[in-house]
């Protein structure tokens, strides 16, 4: 089993960031479950893929070739995969993870993982997806959802797609008790 841990490469968060960053590759380690992320080697990838490969666990990134030529990738992960940009880079991700967890981050962390959740709602990606909000990071994309769900831009079934989770452990134990999507949502997408 692997999942996806979508997550910041900033230097300059709170360190309770970085302390769950590496609760949650340990933790992932320590239940023999692999590790994929974007291949960084700063931030939140690299200290979850720190934490992951010293605990004896695997750790699988994806990057696009442009990001290894400014030397950004990791160097000391178990399997290495280039792609040609990042599409191609999400893509692969989703297809070897057997369910997400979204870490605190930038604006590509809230795509990644805006981009798993429309895919979810289209039925096109059936895994868990688990946003962890640490320090209530995510409060505010949360309310929003919830908001595109109050006034039916959204269904109701579809706050189901996400589960939310406030440490490291449960985002795990979420991530590994959700059931798949049913692709029979794909009817459901259009409310």
């Amino acid at each position: 089993m692997k999942i996806a841990v979508y997550c910041a490469s900033s230097t300059k968060i709170h360190e309770d960031f970085f302390t769950a960053a590496r609760q949650l590759g340990e933790g992932l380690a320590r239940r023999g479950i692999g590790l994929i992320n974007g291949a960084g080697h700063m931030g939140l990838m690299g200290a979850s893929s720190d934490a992951c490969l010293a605990a004896g666990g695997e750790v699988t990134g994806v990057i696009p070739t442009f990001m290894v030529e400014q030397s950004w990738h990791h160097t000391g992960l178990t399997e290495l995969i280039e792609t040609r940009d990042m599409h191609e880079r999400k893509q692969t991700i989703a297809r070897l993870s057997d369910g997400c967890i979204a870490l605190p981050g930038g604006c590509g962390t809230l795509e990644e993982l805006m981009e798993v959740i429309t895919w979810k709602q289209l039925g096109l990606y059936l895994k868990p997806i688990v946003i962890l909000n640490t320090r209530g990071y995510y409060d505010p994309l949360l309310a929003q959802l919830q908001r595109g769900i109050d006034e039916h831009f959204m269904g109701e079934r579809h706050a189901e797609i996400w589960r939310v989770a406030y440490t490291p452990e449960e985002s795990i134990d979420l991530v590994l008790s959700t059931p798949l999507w049913d692709a029979s949502v794909r009817k459901f997408a259009a409310i």
